[in-house]
């Protein structure tokens, strides 16, 4: 005895551009990419009566002209809280806090 054909397929097709279309419509909703400061092996450090950065070697000091974070206010990520504040904000020679936002 032979079995009646499946019509499903017309179903999971529609599903699926349904599925789809939502994707495209909302963005991925709740999702966000956030660009990491330093890659990986790296970590920031602030240049000293600036408000420029770069990334060092792990293994390595910062070069001259430039300093660590103070501890607890490291950017992590591009437009982070602490990324956003070292835009207006530095260190002078001596590690003083200074606004450079004028």
């Amino acid at each position: 005895m032979m079995n009646a054909p499946r019509r499903t397929a017309p179903f999971r097709l529609a599903a699926l551009a349904a599925g789809a279309a939502l994707l495209a419509l909302t963005g991925c909703a709740g999702f966000e990419y956030r660009e990491n400061i330093c890659g990986g092996g790296e970590y920031p450090v602030l240049a000293v009566g600036s408000s420029g950065s770069a990334c060092v070697a792990d293994a390595e000091e910062p070069p001259a002209g430039y300093a660590r974070y103070p501890e607890g206010k490291v950017p992590k990520q591009v437009d982070d809280k602490w990324d956003v504040y070292w835009n207006t904000h530095t260190l002078d020679e001596n590690g003083k806090l200074i606004d450079i936002a004028g």
